[in-house]
């Protein structure tokens, strides 16, 4: 299982993921242009030494990522069609996430195997992107009974 990263803005977001990452073990996908200079402190702050214990791939565009990577997309958004829930992951499927500001492109989002939404409550209007990535992660990797023990 992989988290892929769709054009990032935010440096201690993807700090936060990176580290969330490596606790659980799972590959992490950063699709450029990222919104900040990654060697940011700011990411390094949030991710410490986390880092380092990351499967972390780089890809200059989304054709880049395309071509290194045929798993599943189970795309989390916010105009998800199915919960959370209710999808059925599997260990080789491939959790993108858009960035913090517009998500994904319709383009993007109409080639994604499944469209997942995480239930909050109608008056919120979103989770953080590390807090949405953490609960999806988690629940697809105790789906797939792949949680570290």
């Amino acid at each position: 299982m992989r988290i892929a990263l769709y054009q990032p803005e935010i440096a201690g977001n993807v700090g936060a993921i990176l580290r969330l990452a490596a606790c659980f073990g799972v590959g992490v996908d950063v699709i450029e242009p990222c919104g900040f200079v990654f060697s940011d402190a700011r990411l390094k702050r949030a991710g410490m030494d986390y880092i380092e214990h990351v499967d972390l791939v780089r890809h200059s565009d989304w054709n880049d990522f395309r071509a290194q990577h045929r798993g599943r997309l189970m795309l989390l958004t916010t105009h998800g069609t199915v919960a959370l829930h209710q999808t059925e992951f599997r260990p080789d499927d491939i959790l993108l996430f858009g960035n913090e500001g517009s998500g994904v492109p319709p383009e993007v989002a109409a080639i994604a195997d499944a469209r997942i939404r995480i239930a909050i409550r109608p008056e919120a209007r979103s989770f953080n992107l590390s807090v949405a990535c953490g609960i999806a992660v988690a629940e697809a990797l105790r789906q797939t009974g792949d949680l570290p023990r």
